[in-house]
Parts: C-alpha cells; sequence; structure tokens
C-alpha cells in the first residue's frame, strides 16, 4: 500500500481502519463549522468496546505527509497514539513517530499506520482520528466517546 498517493488507497483491517496524524493536534474538541464536520462524517467509527479506532482518510494523508516531510519511512513507523496520566483532568494524549511493537494493536488507512499500546487502547476504544483545516487554526482530533469530561484548555480528559 502506498503512502501520500504512492500506490493507491488502502484500507484498514474491517472496522480497524484508521488513520492518525502527530504534530499540530487539537485533543477532542472542535472549533464549530462544515470543515470539521465534513471530516467527522467520513468514517463510521467503530464501537467504543470494539479495541478499535478509526482515521478519517484526510488524517491518513496528512500523517503522511508528515512522515515523508519528516524522513521516517511509512513502511517502518507509524503514529503512535497514547494516553498517559497528567493534565487538570487526570489523563492526557500523545503522539509521536514510532516503530511498532509486538503488543501493538495496528490500525492501517491509505499507507499511513496509527499504532496503540494495549493500555492505551483501553482509553481509546471506539474514537476516530481526524484531521481539519480552518480559520481557528489545523491539527489533529480524537473523536473519544470514552471521554466523560475534559478540562477547559482541552488538552487532558478523564473517563
Amino acid at each position: 500500500m502506498g503512502c501520500c498517493g504512492e500506490g493507491g488507497g488502502g484500507h484498514g483491517h474491517g472496522n480497524e481502519q484508521a488513520q492518525a496524524q502527530g504534530h499540530g493536534h487539537d485533543h477532542g474538541h472542535s472549533h464549530g463549522g462544515a470543515q470539521a464536520q465534513a471530516s467527522a462524517t467520513q468514517v463510521q467509527a467503530p464501537s467504543r468496546f470494539s479495541g478499535a479506532i478509526a482515521v478519517t482518510d484526510k488524517a491518513a494523508e496528512k500523517l503522511c505527509e508528515l512522515m515523508v516531510a519528516e524522513k521516517k519511512d511509512p513502511a517502518v513507523y507509524g503514529l503512535r497514539l497514547g494516553v498517559q496520566g497528567g493534565g487538570c483532568s487526570g489523563m492526557t494524549y500523545f503522539m509521536d513517530f514510532d516503530t511498532p511493537r509486538a503488543d501493538d494493536k495496528i490500525f492501517e488507512n491509505k499507507g499511513a499506520r496509527v499504532l496503540v499500546d494495549p493500555k492505551s487502547i483501553l482509553y481509546v476504544s471506539g474514537s476516530i482520528l481526524e484531521y481539519s483545516e480552518g480559520l481557528m487554526g489545523s491539527g489533529f482530533q480524537i473523536k473519544n466517546p470514552n471521554v466523560k469530561s475534559s478540562c477547559g484548555c482541552g488538552s487532558s480528559f478523564n473517563t
């Protein structure tokens, strides 16, 4: 499967279709507008009990662009999406380019891979990774159905 249009669009593993992006991301809130709504309807959200996440096409394309710009081969690297303790609501997301580990869940779309460790998948199962651009800025968003509350700054959450 090619990344960034280098070999066609890939498909995920059943409901595990996923795309992700790191760097300059937004955590779980939208600034409104038709653009944010349009990207949310591109992908069917997996059940929050499925152990899967989904990634929109736009997020996968942007992820590929970033990996190429940072000289990270998409065949070797993926976006690690994780959850760690911290922030004013108790938990925060983190994203970084990494190589897959033996116990990772891997979600793929259009050649872009998202890597999630077994502990983090408990908190992000059923989520959609999106990328949106707008007047208020652009970045990645995680639409997480497990979030019960989040802080005012939008960068931490509680389940």
